[in-house]
């Protein structure tokens, strides 16, 4: 995907949540606890990642390395699924 087509997309859909965002402020049912515009901040981070590699998005921490037993590490994982019920 080219990067013109990425931006557009990304506009459009920033333009629809901001859409949703400000519908959902104005009908939020809760008078005494309104919403604000602050409680959309993260769904803004994620739409401005989308198309990113994993690594490029906002809030990208790589996967830590488990450590090994004589680092510190759990001596035993149980990895048996547990029954259905």
């Amino acid at each position: 995907m080219d990067e013109e087509t990425r931006r557009q997309f990304i506009a459009e859909v920033w333009k629809r949540y901001v859409e949703v965002q400000n519908w959902a402020i104005a009908n939020w049912p809760d008078k005494e606890h309104p919403l604000s515009s602050a409680e959309f901040v993260e769904g803004r981070k994620e739409i401005l990642g989308l198309g990113l590699p994993p690594n490029l998005r906002p809030g990208y921490e790589p996967p830590q390395p488990a450590l090994e037993p004589e680092q510190g590490g759990p001596q035993y994982q149980d990895v048996t699924p547990a029954p259905w019920p």
